[in-house]
C-alpha cells in the first residue's frame, strides 16, 4: 500500500473528510503552496529529528523555520538534531523521502506541531509523493494524531507569506 492510500483508508475509516489535489513536481512545502496558489502559513512542512535517541516529526507553516537554539526547551528534550534523509527513509516506507505526511502516528513516530500551526482552519500537506497533497481541517488532524503543541519555529526571512 502506497502512503496516499494508507493515509486516504485511515481518513475514511475515521470519517474525515479530505481532498487531494495534483500538483507540478513539489520539492518544499513552499513549493506547495506556489503550486496550488495558497498561502505557505496554511501548508504543514515535516521536518524528521533526532530528539533524545528518538526520531520524532515536527510539523511547522511552510513560512517558518525550525528554531533548534530553543527546541530542546520547547520539547522537553535535552539533546536534538536534524535527522539525515537516510536515517529515516525507512520510517517511511511507503511515501518519497521528503514528501512524507504529518500523520507520524501512522509510522509510531511522535508528533510535535508548531502552534502557529493550529491558528488555520485547514492545513495542506504532502501525500507521501512530490505530486499531490492533502488537506483537511486542522481540528480533524488535531483529533487523529493528537499531536504534542509547542513553540519552536520562527518566521523564515526569505518566506512568502
Amino acid at each position: 500500500m502506497q502512503c496516499r492510500e494508507r493515509l486516504e483508508s485511515y481518513l475514511r475509516q475515521q470519517q474525515v473528510a479530505f481532498d487531494v489535489q495534483q500538483h507540478n513536481t513539489a520539492f518544499t512545502a513552499q513549493e506547495v503552496a506556489q503550486s496550488e496558489h495558497i498561502p505557505g502559513k496554511l501548508v504543514a512542512k515535516s521536518v524528521v529529528v533526532w530528539a533524545d535517541g528518538q526520531l520524532i516529526m515536527l510539523v511547522l507553516p511552510a513560512t517558518s523555520r525550525v528554531e533548534f537554539a530553543g527546541l530542546n526547551e520547547a520539547i522537553g528534550t535535552r539533546m536534538t538534531r536534524l535527522a539525515h534523509e537516510e536515517e529515516f527513509t525507512n520510517a517511511f516506507p511507503d511515501c518519497e523521502v521528503g514528501a512524507m505526511p504529518p500523520f507520524g502516528n501512522l509510522y509510531d513516530i511522535p508528533v510535535y506541531v508548531d502552534k502557529s500551526l493550529t491558528e488555520d482552519e485547514t492545513i495542506v500537506f504532502p501525500a507521501g509523493v512530490h505530486t499531490e497533497s492533502m488537506s483537511l481541517r486542522y481540528a480533524d488532524f488535531a483529533r487523529l494524531v493528537e499531536p504534542t503543541i509547542a513553540e519552536f519555529a520562527v518566521p523564515r526571512a526569505t518566506a512568502a507569506r
